[in-house]
């Protein structure tokens, strides 16, 4: 981790509810979280800086950001890259369709149908060679372009963590659902640069600390409520810092 006097905070700048750019300035639960840990880190300066799903370990280890939240799935493959602090929040993969859509009720309906992927994103593999199913992938950037192309009918499915979901969601919730059919568990982590045993301590206390005074229960509502996906508001389970 870098001075204590400012922290450079990694976060998406496309997905509404968690982080989305909005007249100039970052907004949403990953951001919010994000000043919490921050603060409570001692930081006198927070600054926000835009990641993507294909180079957050890239700017954590060049010194660029110091702590990224930006819907970032624990995996082995990426721990060892970087260290997770967290998670701070446990998501569930699911699935969300247009409002007509009522024949995809589970994730081994998506066999042939049109799903959206994500550039570094894992939950297509999860999909693809976790479970065996076989969708037509429609690759795109990000998921703000996969929920541009379910709204105009150029895929038929986006699939990927249900907190990233319920932000669009709730943006579109006369256009989209969430079909509420969780298949994984997506443990969201915020990044440090590998090795940053210090700092992972730090994010881990804060974090205890934001679900036991009702900081985090109140922001999940504030960003998630309207998209009637059902919240946990108890302290996760930690990876630990090791």
């Amino acid at each position: 981790m870098s001075s204590k006097d400012t922290i450079v905070v990694g976060v998406k700048d496309d997905q509404p509810g968690l982080g989305l750019m909005e007249r100039g300035s970052h907004r949403g639960f990953e951001v919010d979280v994000g000043t919490y840990i921050a603060e409570h880190m001692g930081a006198k300066h927070i600054t926000f800086r835009t990641v993507r799903s294909d180079n957050r370990e890239r700017l954590l280890n060049a010194h660029t950001v110091d702590l990224v939240l930006a819907s970032y799935s624990i995996t082995p493959d990426r721990a060892k890259l970087v260290t997770f602090g967290g998670p701070y929040y446990v998501a569930h993969q699911d699935i969300m369709v247009r409002r007509p859509e009522n024949r995809i009720r589970g994730v081994r309906d998506l066999t042939g149908r049109r799903m959206c992927q994500a550039s570094g994103s894992v939950s297509t593999e999860r999909v693809v060679i976790g479970l065996g199913i076989r969708p037509t992938l429609v690759p795109a950037s990000s998921y703000s372009e996969c929920v541009g192309r379910l709204l105009g009918g150029k895929v038929d499915v986006v699939s990927t963590g249900d907190l990233v979901l319920a932000g669009f969601a709730a943006r579109y919730r006369d256009r989209v659902k969430i079909i509420n059919a969780p298949f994984t568990d997506e443990r969201y982590g915020v990044g440090l640069r590998r090795g940053d045993i210090d700092g992972c301590e730090g994010v881990n206390r804060a974090l205890t600390t934001m679900y036991q005074d009702g900081t985090a229960a109140r922001l999940l509502n504030k960003w998630f409520g309207a998209s009637e996906l059902k919240m946990t508001t108890s302290v996760p389970e930690f990876e630990g810092c090791a």
